[in-house]
């Protein structure tokens, strides 16, 4: 079997929890490929994400790496079998892979939580703002392209839609609300969708008014709960690109940073009606 030209970010994390695995058993590549029976590159290529790896594979290999952790070998175990092309393969060459990563990213979590400074969350966009953000910021992109990611965008939305949804809790700066990205009555509008999501059984939305102090730098980040701590994921989010981090210290720090913001925001109920306040006067 040929290696994946392009594996997905969740993907990849299957191979580098392997990597981690073998790591903190102090085996090289090498090791593990003579107990596989395969060459080196076999390794690399399974570690990279660019080879599949079957649920009897990984916990071999967990095995042969002394690994304790019942729970994480199970996990892995698990999302290696994954299978099924999710919808948003459909726009695999059409749009940049992080798109298609984060959607994966928001279909397997157990839970999302966000921080957004300027913009409201891209799973609370009615189209038409979402179309303004988005010509607003790539110059001279072909509108078949536009297009599709306003859709890919809007329907990032159907995780809302499961029996079982992902609980989702945005932290949104008043300067999201504010800034004005379109037309008066596009961002009404939007603000009202926002007020509308606001009463989802499964969301709760909190907002950090200007008046309040922010201690230190704070940028739009997504935390991404997993079926255990160690697999969640944090997404950092940039006009261009966005990153993701695995290491525990990083979701450490960023599950502080994140209660710490709960901590100094409005609660639900207060945070409707500063959104429904803004709204009817803007």
């Amino acid at each position: 079997m040929p290696p994946r030209p392009y594996p997905t970010a969740r993907q990849k994390r299957v191979g580098i929890e392997l990597r981690k695995l073998r790591e903190r058993a102090g085996l090289s590549g090498s090791a593990v490929a003579a107990f596989l029976g395969g060459e080196r590159a076999q390794v690399s290529h399974l570690e990279s994400g660019r080879y599949g790896v079957s649920a009897e594979r990984v916990r071999r290999i967990a095995a042969h790496c002394s690994a304790t952790d019942k729970h994480l070998v199970d996990a892995l175990a698990e999302m290696a079998e994954e299978r099924g092309k999710g919808w948003w393969e459909e726009y695999r060459g059409i749009l940049p892979p992080g798109f298609l990563d984060l959607a994966e990213l928001e279909h397997h979590a157990t839970y999302l939580r966000a921080i957004q400074m300027l913009n409201v969350p891209g799973l609370f966009q009615t189209e038409a703002y979402a179309r303004e953000l988005i010509t607003s910021g790539v110059t001279n992109l072909p509108t078949a392209d536009i297009n599709a990611r306003v859709e890919h965008r809007t329907r990032r939305r159907e995780i809302f839609d499961r029996p079982n949804p992902p609980k989702f809790e945005a932290i949104i700066h008043e300067a999201a609300l504010r800034m004005r990205y379109s037309s008066v009555e596009v961002m009404r509008a939007q603000l009202d969708f926002l007020h509308d999501a606001s009463r989802w059984p499964s969301v709760t939305i909190r907002i950090i008014p200007f008046e309040t102090q922010i201690t230190g730098s704070v940028h739009s980040v997504l935390y991404a709960g997993a079926a255990i701590p160690q697999l969640d994921t944090v997404q950092i989010d940039s006009a261009f690109h966005g990153d993701h981090l695995d290491a525990e210290a990083q979701l450490t720090r960023y599950r502080a940073l994140l209660d710490s913001l709960v901590a100094i925001s409005l609660d639900a109920d207060e945070s409707r009606k500063f959104i429904q306040h803004i709204a009817q006067r803007m």
